[in-house]
């Protein structure tokens, strides 16, 4: 990703650590040129949590989409089939093969499953609702193939966006403040690094480069397409004087 070291980079770094310790100086554009993070401006590195959380960004600004275009259609003013199947996509590809199979169900889900704490028990009710959101992510790519919707689409289509937001909005929320930190709570720094590193080598694989950054810049252009990237059109007005 854009805010990662990749694997040549690093290894630098960590030559270079061996060569300060040696008391060798460095050539010009080594590894002080190298080193990132100590100013304003520069990359810095992204832990596994924070890029899980980051990733959770992605989907949930796709699910501020949904929430909005549901709103839109049982007012009856429509909405484009074109952005949502456009979101559904970003959600399967981003949010589905990737960060949900690759990542959560295949490295932090088991590692959970081990401990004894009451986060233990969340990955089976995590993973089956892992299960219906792909079912309907099925269904509205079905529904926003052919290009337009039909009337008897608008509230089958709406109900099942609405609940979608609804599911994941409770499930990204107990990811972020239980599971993600009882399972950096279970496994060491050291496989905590790791795993960061091959966090970021399957998305490398997935999507040939920096899938995070790519995923950003399609739901921007979704939120154009949809007139919903002006922030401040949400700001609501300020409540009634008492």
């Amino acid at each position: 990703m854009m805010d990662r070291f990749d694997g040549t980079r690093r290894h630098a770094m960590r030559a270079g650590l061996a060569l300060v310790g040696l008391g060798l100086v460095l050539p010009s554009g080594g590894f002080a040129a190298e080193k990132k993070g100590k100013g304003p401006g520069q990359e810095k590195e992204v832990g596994a949590v924070e890029d899980l959380m980051r990733e959770h960004g992605v989907l949930r600004r796709a699910l501020l989409v949904y929430r909005e275009a549901a709103t839109k259609l049982r007012a009856g003013g429509g909405t484009t089939a074109a952005a949502l199947n456009r979101t559904a996509k970003l959600f399967r590809s981003f949010g589905e093969d990737y960060h949900e199979k690759k990542l959560e169900e295949a490295h932090i889900f088991p590692a959970l499953r081990k401990t004894k704490g009451p986060a233990a028990a969340y990955p089976d009710m995590l993973t089956k609702q892992h299960d219906r959101g792909r079912e309907i992510t099925t269904y509205i790519l079905s529904v926003t193939r052919r290009g337009g919707l039909g009337s008897g689409d608008v509230e089958t289509l709406s109900h099942a966006l609405e609940t979608f937001v609804t599911m994941y909005q409770n499930h990204a929320a107990r990811e972020d403040t239980i599971v993600f930190p009882a399972w950096k709570t279970a496994i060491s720094q050291r496989q905590l690094t790791e795993l960061g590193e091959k966090f970021e080598q399957i998305e490398k694989q997935q999507f040939g480069s920096d899938g995070y950054e790519d995923a950003v810049k399609q739901i921007a252009d979704i939120e154009q397409m949809l007139g919903l990237s002006d922030l401040a059109q949400f700001t609501p007005r300020p409540p009634p004087k008492s």
